[in-house]
């Protein structure tokens, strides 16, 4: 993980709370991160997991203090064994709650193409195995939202510049 405390130090000292208790009643959001993971012949890595019935890619949630991509590099490590050097951000999507789970704020970013015959080793504790696959491919396994996600973040690949989503619909392009 970077190390701020130079930009801290810069920043002088921590903003003192006007109305005391205020922070702590305002609404916070789970931050997610994972990676586009791909193959040569263009088929995405996607992770199974053995916590939800379906599909999902490299990634999890950002722990608190923790710039977004350390946590993607964090998660695939730990999901798939793989030590990546994590490339550029690809989308930004928000994702309403629903069930448990608050409102998320979901990054993607470019996990590159992996050589033929790396080492994937999934994590046991939470995942039964992984899958290459197209998207389309994939399709009937994702949720739908990610399904979209996806698309936008392989097309992010594709321009060079990344997206901005909500709920997987493309708001703008730089």
């Amino acid at each position: 993980m970077s190390d701020f405390s130079a930009d801290f130090e810069l920043d002088g000292e921590p903003e003192r709370e006007f109305h005391p208790g205020i922070a702590k009643r305002m609404a916070h959001k789970t931050v997610a991160s994972g990676a586009l993971i791909r193959d040569p012949a263009g088929r995405v890595l996607f992770v199974v997991p053995n916590y939800k019935p379906y599909l999902d890619i490299p990634g999890g949630i950002v722990e608190p203090g923790e710039p977004p991509s350390a946590a993607c590099a964090r998660e695939v490590a730990e999901e798939v064994g793989l030590e990546l050097r994590i490339g550029p951000l690809l989308l930004v999507d928000w994702t309403p709650g629903r069930g448990p789970w608050s409102d998320q704020v979901q990054f993607v970013f470019d996990g590159g193409v992996l050589a033929p015959g790396a080492a994937i080793r999934p994590a046991g504790d939470e995942l039964t195995g992984y899958r290459w696959a197209t998207l389309e491919e994939a399709r009937p396994d994702l949720r739908a939202s990610l399904y979209r996600r996806l698309t936008l973040a392989s097309k992010a690949v594709l321009l060079g510049y990344p997206l901005h989503a909500e709920f997987g619909h493309l708001l703008s392009q730089s």
